[in-house]
């Protein structure tokens, strides 16, 4: 009895840190082009590939950090989308596509990249590689408050914010 109980509460206390660890998870690119339709937010979308090691370092590093997380999640519909897929069909903008023909219509060439679009499916700009978890938050508030509609460079931005800039 005494090993059953003891049993059913490590595996509790195991599962309740598997899921804390896993983070909330992504929207799949349907579901996300579904509530962006509905939702006033930036999208970001994670083009990765399965081989990819940085796209894993960055899921582990960058995306499961919980300040990261929840500012992403309560400003922005997160996307990832395997970029090599070419098993299903995907509809952006009205055209019927495979994961990588969205991929190489992006112009993407390496993983990860993320692609940061307007909630009118606009694409403001598209970052390849890997990026450390500062400097994501940091370009999650710049997009978020559309510094990039104000022309404001990113480094403006790091310097004096999207709202304190000099007028000469």
């Amino acid at each position: 009895m005494k090993k059953n109980l003891l049993f059913t509460l490590f595996s509790m206390v195991l599962l309740f840190q598997v899921a804390t660890l896993a983070g909330q998870p992504w929207y799949a690119f349907q579901d996300g082009m579904k509530l962006a339709d509905s939702a006033e937010k930036h999208l970001v979308i994670d083009f990765y590939a399965d081989w990819c090691h940085w796209c894993k370092v960055m899921d582990k590093e960058t995306f499961s950090d919980p300040n990261v997380e929840k500012y992403l999640f309560e400003n922005f519909i997160p996307i990832k989308l395997n970029a090599e897929s070419t098993s299903e069909t995907i509809t952006f903008r009205g055209q019927q596509l495979t994961p990588r023909e969205l991929t190489s219509a992006f112009q993407v060439t390496g993983f990860p990249s993320i692609a940061f679009l307007t909630p009118d499916m606009e694409v403001i700009t598209i970052i390849p590689g890997y990026i450390k978890k500062d400097m994501f938050m940091n370009i999650l508030q710049y997009v978020e408050q559309e510094c990039y509609k104000s022309q404001i460079s990113f480094d403006e931005f790091l310097e004096k914010g999207c709202d304190n800039r000099e007028i000469d």
